[in-house]
């Protein structure tokens, strides 16, 4: 087993919710959080859709949403489902025949706003697609697109304003028997998405999708996201995941999973645990850890690894890593394999020799995990 197993002091006790099904993917109950991201490619160029939701799916993405603006857009998609190796859901404005067509075409969830796509015998005939195809719905509350009347009501967006959004859209779904849905109630405003979030959370059952929307670039928008989906997620509360930033959606996925890392709740790939460097370090740690990033990539197998330019911290972190390496002197440093002193090595050559220490645990990880479902059987 990793060295970076979660501790019962780190175990977070997540809000029940009951279990839907996004296609072949569990949403809710005691499935993982889910990370899901959106392309930004026009939906009707089907091979540059295909290519970055296959992009974004090796980079560990659950599920993908796409875009469904118009009839051209209804077309493509059914090409997309085919060639997507993730379940792909379908983002649904105003038109319900967009929604229908969607669900036609293969498309594992729909996200609307029953509110928005015309009359009730509309809903019902979206409703009704999604039913006969198998198709989940996610119920998407933004604070900038608040009903009208809502807005009378509060004065501004608010919590309460989409609470109750999002609690009258749950009614028209469950009033037409429909009880496979997810709901999210996303704003800009990490203050209002934490308080709308908690709300709803005690008022359903419902798997709840977690993001604050429109956060920003790729730095900026990483520090609100993980502030606002951090706190909410350590509270228990988000089912499935998307960090929205004006940026690849490659790097929404990394992001989202980071977050669930750093909380223990869900675990993809190489943990490096590094120092922020400084005048005793033995080597150029900045440089190495920028290296190591891009080189283990590839590396899917949830293990730890420390990089830590002197001995202060160094000997402390690599106990608790898989593998580890702590800046010396006189130009090499000390490996530690499983927590233990194993051998010395030098700067020249150590990121070539990290990659393949590292390979090699990820190799005997995946055996043990694999001899371990084995013996279950």
């Amino acid at each position: 087993m990793s060295l970076h197993a979660i501790r019962p002091w780190r175990q977070i006790d997540r809000r029940v919710s009951r279990k839907i099904n996004v296609g072949p993917v569990e949403i809710g109950g005691d499935a993982p959080i889910a990370v899901q991201t959106m392309t930004n490619t026009d939906t009707t160029d089907i091979a540059a859709t295909v290519a970055q939701v296959q992009a974004c799916a090796e980079a560990g993405a659950d599920i993908v949403r796409v875009s469904v603006p118009d009839e051209a857009s209804s077309k493509a998609l059914k090409d997309i489902v085919k060639e997507s190796p993730v379940p792909i859901v379908a983002d649904i404005h105003f038109h319900y025949k967009r929604g229908i067509d969607a669900a036609e075409a293969g498309a594992a969830c729909l996200r609307i706003n029953p509110g928005n796509i015309g009359s009730p015998e509309r809903v019902r005939e979206v409703i009704k697609a999604a039913k006969d195809h198998g198709c989940s719905i996610r119920i998407g509350v933004n604070a900038g697109s608040l009903e009208k009347h809502l807005l009378e009501k509060y004065a501004e967006p608010c919590p309460e304003a989409m609470i109750e959004s999002g609690l009258d859209h749950i009614r028209i779904l469950e009033d037409n028997d429909f009880q496979n849905y997810k709901i999210s109630c996303k704003a800009s405003d990490v203050f209002m998405s934490a308080a709308a979030y908690q709300g709803l959370a005690e008022a359903t059952d419902a798997p709840i999708h977690l993001g604050i929307t429109e956060a920003g670039g790729l730095m900026s928008g990483t520090i609100k996201s993980a502030i606002g989906l951090g706190n909410l997620l350590w509270m228990g509360i988000g089912d499935t995941i998307r960090v929205s930033l004006s940026a690849d959606p490659v790097e929404e996925v990394k992001v989202g999973f980071d977050i669930l890392k750093s909380l223990g709740l869900r675990h993809r790939g190489v943990n490096i645990i590094s120092c922020p460097s400084c005048a005793r370090q033995g080597f150029n740690v900045i440089e190495t850890v920028e290296a190591l990033e891009k080189r283990l990539e590839h590396i899917k197998t949830p293990m730890s690894l420390s990089i830590i330019g002197c001995v202060v911290n160094g000997p402390g972190e690599a106990l608790m890593t898989d593998v580890g390496f702590t800046g010396g002197g006189a130009g090499s440093g000390m490996v530690y394999l499983a927590g233990k002193q194993d051998h010395k090595q030098g700067n020249e050559g150590m990121v070539d020799h990290i990659v393949g220490l590292v390979e090699k645990r990820a190799a005997e990880l995946e055996q043990e995990r694999a001899a371990e479902e084995v013996a279950a059987q």
